[in-house]
């Protein structure tokens, strides 16, 4: 029993007790209701000293409810706060990363890594890198199918493709046409140049890759459809690409003039040369002839390198033989 219950049970108790002392006189009923009222006091101080405690206790179980509210509410605005600079972080890196690729993408040149891309062919679904894997590469673009230069130019190189396999050479055309038109174009190529292309076209319908190269402004769409040869006229790039993925060289053509593919494999015998051996190809230079030792090559260097000597045009012109003979 609680000692509220207590002392109404002993309250009770005297008023019965003291009914019975007013009815009834004598030593006992005196005697009970003295006893009854001692522990009635006794109790009362008890029930006094509880509600005491109760009292000192509530503002301390009320201090820690509030502590414990505002520690909650602290908790709950950290976890806010955390999140929100997450955002701003990650949005931020967003931002940092569009400004790089708007960066990459206005300043692709020579060194550059060659924008990776997936996409449909004339020979299925390809990804550049993956395609290219250790081998050297030239994608090579045309403004449109079913043009006369570009007719010439894709029989061309499907006559040379051997002499770039022979260096180590892939090679992919692309344009914007999608890959129904490549597939019936091959034929007329045939028709013309006496040979089917045997490599893949990509299909850059959504202007994609075009863009991601530099080939078209931003703005130029999301789609070839209505689009004309002319209006595509950029797309008239070669560029070949080394095995690091990072490109070599690019040359842009106009739409009038056919490219020279002995030229695209003359250089690359160049790269594929002064990439192993310090030296450099002069004018009009062709596989077999005589290079030029690189500058940064001195003298005593020189010795070691080529003990048979070298012929001194000019102090920064010094000639030796193909070292690849």
């Amino acid at each position: 029993m609680k000692i509220k219950e207590k002392h109404k049970d002993l309250k009770k108790k005297v008023t019965v007790a003291e009914q019975q002392r007013s009815s009834k006189r004598g030593p006992k009923s005196w005697y009970d209701l003295r006893t009854l009222k001692k522990l009635k006091l006794a109790m009362k101080d008890k029930l006094s000293k509880e509600k005491k405690t109760v009292k000192k206790l509530k503002p301390k179980v009320k201090k820690r409810s509030k502590n414990i509210k505002k520690i909650k509410i602290n908790k709950v605005e950290a976890q806010r706060q955390d999140a929100e600079i997450q955002e701003r972080q990650k949005e931020q890196r967003l931002e940092e990363d569009e400004k790089i690729k708007k960066k990459e993408k206005m300043t692709l040149k020579i060194n550059s890594l060659a924008p990776d891309f997936t996409a449909e062919t004339s020979e299925g679904k390809l990804s550049l890198h993956t395609w290219l894997g250790d081998s050297w590469g030239v994608l090579f673009s045309h403004p449109k199918d079913f043009t006369p230069v570009c007719t010439t130019e894709l029989g061309a190189l499907a006559k040379l493709k051997p002499e770039f396999e022979k260096r180590n050479v892939k090679v992919m055309g692309l344009s914007v046409d999608p890959v129904s038109d490549h597939i019936k174009w091959l034929d007329d190529i045939k028709d013309v140049c006496g040979l089917k292309p045997n490599y893949p076209i990509v299909a850059d319908e959504k202007l994609e890759i075009a863009k991601l190269y530099n080939m078209l402004e931003d703005d130029a769409g999301a789609t070839s459809m209505g689009r004309t040869a002319v209006d595509n006229q950029t797309v008239r790039t070669v560029y070949v690409i080394r095995p690091d993925k990072r490109i070599g060289l690019f040359l842009t053509y106009p739409m009038t003039t056919g490219r020279n593919f002995h030229e695209i494999l003359r250089a690359i015998d160049s790269m594929q040369l002064t990439a192993k051996h310090k030296v450099a190809t002069p004018a009009d230079w062709k596989k077999g002839e005589d290079v030029i030792i690189v500058p940064s090559v001195t003298n005593e260097e020189a010795k070691k390198i080529y003990p048979d000597g070298w012929k001194t045009i000019k102090p920064y012109l010094r000639k030796v033989p193909d070292p690849s003979k």
